[in-house]
């Protein structure tokens, strides 16, 4: 109370926002004070002209006047200065000054004129009282002064001891107009105070929002009733490329829709906004695009209702950010989730579910839907020669060949390397050989891919549901049989699926399980084929032949589990242990004799190799020279220099090589420049049809054996088995023979019987 009558030094901003206040509603009313002055002196005049000396009137009215005046020029004073606690004081003496001149009233009339003017008198100044409490309530210090002083002219006016009853009424009446200035003047300075701390906090937060809106990526934005944008800030109108003048009052829903807005064409996510706004509901984190200045943007907007004291409708606040980048990034994940990033194909998931959905839609009908998997025919050999950057651009172009084939006939995608797939819905028997038959021809195709003129074919395995399979796995699995046997036929055609494939399937995958028990229950055997010279009838060698006896299968065809074997990855043990076993067994026949062990391509392009072959030397014994490698046209389809440098290292161990199935497969004669081969092997085929009198058969063994000849390489004939058969070849030149004639693959122990009785003695 002290503070707000001016009596203590004021402590703090809020304080002095106080003082402010009380001074500022002092001066509203003084307007009262001046009024209730002048009507109060005229009301004098009237009541008491009669009674009274207009002299002791004209005094008194001349005291009121200059108390009035005093009281105005301090004012005055008081507006020009800083706002202090002096200001309060100032203003005080005023009102002290305007008790002074209403207390000098009530002892000068009070005794002058009969009761009714001592009744109009104490009405007079019980209304002045009121009205100076009225006019100094937000200021104590000068209610205290006025009424105060009021109360001393009270006990003057009612002096006579039958009066006390009046006296006490009137000074309590006054003392009541004291106090209740008094918690007035508190509740106005709690109301002032309440109201400064409002402001600050307001102050601060438009602070925060604004530097929020300059140094974050969110803005604000706000509505009226109408939907209409209100109160835009200078951030918001940026967003969108536009002034905030241009946005005050233009609909929402028209400023983020742009071009759109004429055509009524909105985005889903408009529509939405729209929604909300319309149902007058809270919304938060919801995108759309927005249209800035021709480009799109995406906007995440988030708002609640605004509604007044009463519970009226506002408008809605709210706050938006630019999500474009995040947005992007999101598409570029859902893209790369569905396509695959090299092709721009559907990838292998995308694939499934369109395959998933194409069964749903079919639900059981016949003819369902069609998939169809592509595997590509020669790829890794151009992938290593080339490098992968150049596959990579091919089978880009592949893709393309693929999509244009498959457009308005089926969905394509590429499932993983140089494997792709066709849903087709709709699907018959025709239409699937069609489109499979499109699909070989365009992809075989050549293809310019930098300086380089690339060829592939593809060949294609299909399922039709819901025959083939009523599940997508089923489908899929009958699709990649069908694939496995195209592959195996050659390749560059389409098969389709046949129930047998199934259970070719499940008899390969029985045989590769039982296949890798094989070596560790020493199941497999090596049987050796004996190698004759074709003018002596001499044994000058032996090749040596991987057999497979299952105690439960039987004895097991070499054209059943080699191909196995190496799909399995498990040529590569089985062709060392044999060539160990070969290499050991070698040494126990004459030193002449040498012995052949077939190399597969996997095998000879694998680091260890070399490693392995020297191994077996070393620990069996064997001169090197005796060793002789066959290697097929197949290690150089891949045009592997690989494969080439292995070569090379064993030729450099002293190792013989041999070619086998000369002429059966991709023959070149770039295959004998590159690599010094000391044998070529020709096939059965070609010795079977010159027995027949074949002329291509003859001319070929013709061409081979000057070939060799001119190369200083000597030939083998494979497969004679009959004196006719030795007999021609032997006149077309072949220097050695091998087959059923002088003996079929047969143990260890039959071969050494095939010598002398004393060089086996002599070897022993």
């Amino acid at each position: 109370m002290r503070a707000l009558m001016g009596l203590r030094a004021l402590d703090g901003e809020a304080a002095g926002r106080i003082l402010e206040a009380q001074l500022h509603a002092a001066d509203r009313m003084a307007i009262l004070r001046h009024g209730m002055n002048l009507c109060g002196m005229l009301f004098v005049w009237q009541v008491f002209s009669h009674c009274c000396s207009a002299l002791r009137l004209g005094l008194w009215s001349g005291g009121l006047i200059a108390a009035t005046v005093i009281m105005m020029l301090l004012d005055d004073r008081r507006r020009r200065a800083s706002v202090d606690a002096a200001g309060l004081r100032w203003h005080g003496l005023g009102a002290w000054l305007h008790g002074l001149a209403w207390t000098a009233t009530m002892p000068a009339l009070s005794h002058m004129g009969a009761t009714e003017e001592l009744v109009a008198l104490w009405t007079l100044v019980s209304c002045v009282m009121v009205c100076g409490a009225i006019s100094y309530a937000a200021t104590p210090l000068a209610a205290s002064a006025f009424l105060l002083t009021c109360i001393l002219g009270l006990f003057a006016m009612f002096d006579d001891n039958g009066q006390l009853p009046l006296r006490a009424l009137s000074t309590s009446y006054a003392l009541l107009l004291l106090a209740g200035c008094c918690i007035y003047a508190r509740t106005f300075a709690r109301q002032h105070s309440t109201t400064a701390q409002l402001e600050e906090k307001s102050e601060v937060v438009s602070l925060l929002l604004r530097e929020y809106e300059g140094g974050g990526s969110d803005w604000l934005w706000q509505t009226d009733p109408l939907r209409r944008i209100s109160g835009v800030s200078r951030r918001f109108a940026d967003m969108l490329g536009r002034t905030p003048e241009q946005l005050e009052g233009m609909p929402l829903v028209q400023a983020l829709a742009g071009s759109s807005w004429e055509s009524g064409r909105f985005a889903a996510g408009l529509h939405s906004l729209a929604d909300h706004l319309k149902h007058r509901e809270s919304f938060s984190n919801l995108v759309l695009p927005v249209e800035v200045q021709g480009a799109v943007r995406w906007w995440e907007l988030s708002a609640s209702p605004r509604h007044d004291e009463a519970g009226a409708f506002l408008g809605f606040r709210g706050v938006g950010s630019d999500v474009t980048i995040q947005r992007e990034s999101a598409d570029k994940i859902a893209q790369l989730a569905r396509f695959d990033p090299l092709t721009g194909l559907p990838n292998r998931a995308h694939l499934r579910e369109a395959l998933d959905q194409a069964m749903a839609e079919e639900q059981g009908r016949a003819p369902g839907c069609a998939f169809l998997m592509i595997d590509l025919d020669r790829f890794k050999a151009i992938n290593d020669t080339l490098g992968h950057q150049t596959g990579d651009r091919l089978l880009s172009q592949v893709a393309q060949r693929l999509h244009q084939v498959c457009s308005g006939r089926g969905f394509c995608g590429r499932i993983g390397g140089d494997e792709f797939a066709v849903v087709i819905p709709h699907a018959d028997s025709h239409g699937i050989a069609r489109l499979s038959s499109a699909i070989i021809g365009a992809l075989s195709a050549p293809y310019q891919v930098d300086r380089h003129v690339l060829h592939v074919g593809a060949s294609v395995g299909s399922a039709q549901a819901p025959t083939d399979g009523t599940e997508s796995d089923a489908l899929i699995r009958s699709a990649d049989l069908a694939l496995y046997r195209a592959k195996g036929e050659g390749g560059g055609i389409h098969c389709a699926y046949e129930p047998q494939l199934h259970a070719e399937a499940e008899e390969r995958r029985q045989l590769e399980l039982a296949l890798r028990d094989a070596l560790e229950k020493d199941q497999l055997h090596v049987l050796y084929q004996p190698v004759v010279d074709a003018a002596e009838g001499r044994v000058v060698g032996f090749e040596a032949l991987v057999r497979w006896t299952h105690p439960e299968l039987g004895p097991v065809s070499p054209v059943k589990f080699v191909p196995v074997a190496e799909e399995a990855r498990l040529i590569g043990p089985i062709g060392e242990w044999v060539l160990r076993t070969a290499c050991h067994q070698a040494t126990t026949w004459p030193e002449d004799v040498r012995i052949a062990v077939n190399v597969s391509a996997e095998q000879l392009t694998h680091p260890s190799f070399v490693a392995a072959v020297k191994s077996a030397l070393a620990q069996s014994g064997l001169d090197a020279r005796r060793l002789e490698l066959e290697v097929t046209e197949s290690v150089f389809m891949n045009d592997d220099a690989g494969a080439l440098r292995v070569l090379d290292q064993l030729l450099g161990l002293g190792i013989q090589l041999s070619l086998d199935d000369f002429g059966t497969g991709y023959s070149s004669l770039g295959y004998l420049s590159r690599t010094r081969f000391d044998t070529i092997k020709i096939d059965r085929s070609f010795v079977v049809g010159a027995s027949k009198n074949v002329a291509e058969s003859l001319a070929i063994i013709r061409a081979v054996v000057t070939l060799a000849d001119s190369l200083g390489m000597a030939t083998t004939a494979e497969g004679v088995e009959t004196e006719a058969e030795l007999e021609m070849v032997r006149a077309l030149g072949c220097r050695k023979v091998q087959g059923y004639y002088f003996g079929r693959p047969m143990p260890a122990a039959d071969a050494a019987r095939l010598f002398p009785k004393p060089l086996q003695q002599a070897i022993a």
